[in-house]
């Protein structure tokens, strides 16, 4: 899998989850602590896209 692909690939799951975490906010008996692993996973998407991207601008 190429570099660009892959990026391509955690750009879609951020996407997803992003659109998860949306959905089980506005959910009335949603759970705070799956909310709130939702969001860490997000965020753990998100640096490792920054850190993808910022490799291939100084490759």
């Amino acid at each position: 899998m190429s570099l660009s692909s892959h990026l391509t690939e955690l750009k879609k799951k951020h996407e997803h989850l992003s659109t998860e975490v949306e959905q089980a906010q506005r959910s009335p008996g949603s759970n705070d602590l799956e909310i709130a692993g939702l969001k860490k996973q997000k965020l753990r998407l998100k640096e490792e896209i920054e850190r993808l991207s910022s490799e291939t601008e100084t490759a």
